[in-house]
């Protein structure tokens, strides 16, 4: 059986080509794609490469999808051919020293799944036995395709403990900021929600609920805005770094109140580093943490607050494409012209 896919070369080369389909081993199922997302881990992919979800060329790559049910493996349970479904790009051992304690996202044996920007998609044993998932019936495969995204997102604002009445800030307002802008309101916190591109900001209000909008692009002294917005000026509770800039973890640092969280969520790339004052952290007893990727429980969450109709998740959709398009819908994402597009074979 053979299908299209769009293949990863090497950084700036992919290509849509026709591939064979391997057998469906014991525990596996093969996923007709409905529906995939461009997201900001495909674009790093493409311009850079990717040391975990990269491992041999040529790959398949993109992971936000959903689908239906082609062919299922030997000894799997619980679902048919025809089922729709969703997956998460990885699942947890549940064997290793951090799954023991409950850290599934640390686990040392994490699979990731890759390769969504195709006409099927076929899902190890592990991610079928616990991050597929079925969609209802009344939600449709694009809504479906953001639980992945979403339950990051969730693991996060969970994480940070933002709570009723606190005044969040977001910083970085592309798919994950926004989602976070939505969260911290459905949490019944105030949201100042900041950047720069028209797009983002209006969806930070049409779509998160944002209370306060701040244009960095009309905005002299971010710092003293954001402070202005805040109880007695006294800063931020919490402080949500969306973006993934060293410089922009530094500024971050200044926006919150003694005692205040701060929460470098955008992930830099690999090696840079920052500076911080000591005198702020210490004496002013900042809480800084960071958290990676998503857990089984958090992707069912996500699902959930999704069926539940909690987020329109369809407003982050800017337009829709086709697959052997992925290379344009990608620059498109990355030069801040789409929030997500919708791809499908």
């Amino acid at each position: 059986m053979k299908m299209n896919a769009m293949l990863y070369y090497e950084p700036g080369n992919i290509k849509y080509k026709e591939i064979q389909i391997g057998e469906v081993q014991k525990g596996e199922v093969l996923i007709k794609v409905e529906a995939a997302l461009t997201c900001g881990t495909d674009i790093k992919t493409y311009r850079r490469g990717h040391p975990v979800l990269i491992k041999k060329v040529p790959s398949g790559f993109g992971h936000e999808f959903s689908g239906t049910i082609a062919q299922i493996g030997e000894s799997v349970e619980g679902f048919k051919i025809g089922d729709r479904v969703v997956a998460a790009n990885s699942a947890p051992c549940m064997e290793c020293y951090y799954c023991k304690i409950g850290e599934y996202n640390f686990c040392d044996n994490l699979e990731f799944l890759n390769g969504a920007y195709a006409e099927y998609i076929k899902v190890p044993a592990k991610i079928v036995k616990y991050n597929l998932l079925k969609i209802p019936d009344d939600m449709s495969f694009e809504e479906a395709a953001f639980t992945e995204p979403l339950a990051n997102v969730i693991h996060g604002a969970d994480k940070t403990n933002i709570q009723p009445g606190q005044t969040v800030g977001v910083i970085g307002l592309g798919p994950i900021g926004l989602m976070f802008v939505k969260i911290a309101k459905l949490k019944g916190a105030k949201v100042i929600a900041a950047g720069r591109n028209p797009l983002k900001l209006n969806l930070a209000k049409e779509f998160g609920g944002a209370d306060e909008i701040i244009d960095l692009t009309k905005v002299s002294d971010p710092e003293g805005h954001f402070k202005r917005l805040t109880p007695e000026n006294k800063g931020l509770d919490v402080i949500i770094e969306a973006v993934g800039l060293p410089e922009i973890w530094e500024q971050v640092m200044n926006l919150t109140r003694k005692g205040g969280t701060v929460h470098l969520f955008g992930g830099c790339k690999s090696g840079t580093t920052v500076n911080f004052d000591t005198r702020r952290i210490h004496y002013d007893g900042l809480k800084i943490i960071s958290v990676f990727h998503h857990t089984p429980q958090y992707v069912r969450e996500a699902l959930q607050l999704i069926a539940d109709k909690k987020l329109d998740v369809k407003k982050l959709i800017t337009c829709q494409m086709k697959m052997n398009q992925t290379e344009e819908a990608l620059e498109l994402h990355e030069k801040g012209k789409a929030i997500k597009v919708l791809l499908k074979p």
